[in-house]
Protein backbone atom coordinates (compact mmCIF):
# COMPACT_ATOMS: atom_id res chain seq x y z
CA UNK A 1 0.00 0.00 0.00
CA UNK A 2 1.12 3.55 -0.75
CA UNK A 3 1.10 6.13 2.03
CA UNK A 4 -1.66 8.68 1.55
CA UNK A 5 0.85 11.39 2.53
CA UNK A 6 3.05 10.52 -0.46
CA UNK A 7 0.26 10.43 -3.00
CA UNK A 8 -1.93 13.26 -1.68
CA UNK A 9 -0.79 15.73 -4.33
CA UNK A 10 -1.76 13.32 -7.09
CA UNK A 11 -5.34 12.52 -6.11
CA UNK A 12 -6.58 15.16 -8.55
CA UNK A 13 -4.69 13.63 -11.47
CA UNK A 14 -6.12 10.17 -10.67
CA UNK A 15 -9.69 11.45 -10.41
CA UNK A 16 -9.39 13.48 -13.60
CA UNK A 17 -7.88 10.48 -15.41
CA UNK A 18 -10.91 8.37 -14.48
CA UNK A 19 -13.27 11.16 -15.59
CA UNK A 20 -11.47 11.45 -18.92
CA UNK A 21 -12.82 7.94 -19.57
CA UNK A 22 -16.39 9.15 -18.95
CA UNK A 23 -18.73 10.62 -16.35
CA UNK A 24 -18.88 8.71 -13.09
CA UNK A 25 -19.88 8.87 -9.41
CA UNK A 26 -17.87 8.70 -6.20
CA UNK A 27 -17.91 4.99 -5.41
CA UNK A 28 -17.17 3.99 -9.02
CA UNK A 29 -14.29 6.48 -9.22
CA UNK A 30 -12.84 5.15 -5.97
CA UNK A 31 -13.19 1.57 -7.20
CA UNK A 32 -11.54 2.40 -10.52
CA UNK A 33 -8.57 4.06 -8.79
CA UNK A 34 -8.19 0.95 -6.64
CA UNK A 35 -8.32 -1.29 -9.75
CA UNK A 36 -5.87 0.78 -11.81
CA UNK A 37 -3.41 0.88 -8.90
CA UNK A 38 -3.67 -2.90 -8.53
CA UNK A 39 -4.97 -2.41 -4.97
CA UNK A 40 -1.80 -0.48 -3.99
CA UNK A 41 -3.76 2.70 -3.33
CA UNK A 42 -7.21 3.00 -1.83
CA UNK A 43 -8.46 6.56 -1.72
CA UNK A 44 -10.34 7.40 1.48
CA UNK A 45 -13.91 8.57 1.09
CA UNK A 46 -13.21 11.87 2.89
CA UNK A 47 -10.18 12.47 0.64
CA UNK A 48 -12.24 11.71 -2.46
CA UNK A 49 -15.12 14.04 -1.60
CA UNK A 50 -12.86 16.89 -0.50
CA UNK A 51 -11.06 16.51 -3.85
CA UNK A 52 -14.43 16.66 -5.66
CA UNK A 53 -15.26 19.89 -3.83
CA UNK A 54 -11.86 21.44 -4.64
CA UNK A 55 -11.98 20.33 -8.28
CA UNK A 56 -15.53 21.63 -8.67
CA UNK A 57 -14.74 24.96 -6.98
CA UNK A 58 -11.82 25.42 -9.39
CA UNK A 59 -14.01 24.68 -12.42
CA UNK A 60 -12.19 21.44 -13.30
CA UNK A 61 -15.21 19.18 -12.89
CA UNK A 62 -18.97 19.61 -12.86
CA UNK A 63 -21.43 17.71 -10.68
CA UNK A 64 -24.91 16.73 -11.73
CA UNK A 65 -27.67 14.57 -10.35
CA UNK A 66 -28.07 11.11 -11.86
CA UNK A 67 -30.22 8.11 -11.03
CA UNK A 68 -31.62 7.40 -7.60
CA UNK A 69 -29.82 4.91 -5.34
CA UNK A 70 -31.19 3.85 -1.96
CA UNK A 71 -33.79 6.62 -2.19
CA UNK A 72 -31.20 9.35 -2.76
CA UNK A 73 -30.13 10.93 -6.04
CA UNK A 74 -26.62 9.88 -7.06
CA UNK A 75 -24.18 12.69 -7.86
CA UNK A 76 -22.20 12.22 -11.04
CA UNK A 77 -19.11 14.13 -12.07
CA UNK A 78 -17.82 15.09 -15.49
CA UNK A 79 -14.57 16.73 -16.47
CA UNK A 80 -14.76 20.29 -17.78
CA UNK A 81 -12.47 21.71 -20.48
CA UNK A 82 -10.56 23.57 -17.78
CA UNK A 83 -10.11 20.20 -16.04
CA UNK A 84 -8.65 18.66 -19.20
CA UNK A 85 -6.12 21.49 -19.34
CA UNK A 86 -5.32 21.11 -15.63
CA UNK A 87 -4.83 17.35 -16.11
CA UNK A 88 -2.30 18.00 -18.89
CA UNK A 89 -0.44 20.50 -16.68
CA UNK A 90 -0.36 18.02 -13.76
CA UNK A 91 0.99 15.28 -16.05
CA UNK A 92 3.85 17.57 -17.12
CA UNK A 93 4.48 18.48 -13.49
CA UNK A 94 4.60 14.76 -12.62
CA UNK A 95 7.28 14.11 -15.26
CA UNK A 96 9.50 16.80 -13.75
CA UNK A 97 8.78 15.64 -10.18
CA UNK A 98 9.64 12.06 -11.09
CA UNK A 99 12.87 13.17 -12.79
CA UNK A 100 13.96 15.09 -9.69
CA UNK A 101 12.98 12.46 -7.09
CA UNK A 102 14.65 9.65 -9.06
CA UNK A 103 17.97 11.42 -8.47
CA UNK A 104 17.53 10.84 -4.73
CA UNK A 105 16.19 7.28 -4.78
CA UNK A 106 18.71 4.47 -4.30
CA UNK A 107 19.28 2.91 -7.68
CA UNK A 108 17.93 5.94 -9.54
CA UNK A 109 21.22 7.83 -9.35
CA UNK A 110 23.91 5.91 -11.20
CA UNK A 111 26.74 8.24 -10.26
CA UNK A 112 25.88 8.89 -6.62
CA UNK A 113 26.54 12.62 -6.90
CA UNK A 114 24.33 14.11 -9.62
Amino acid sequence: MISSDIIRGYNDIMILYVLLQGDSYGYAISKRIREISAEKYIIKETTLYSAFTRLENNGYIEAYSGGITHGKPRTYYKIAQKGREYYTEKCEEWKITQEVIEKFVVGGNKHGNN
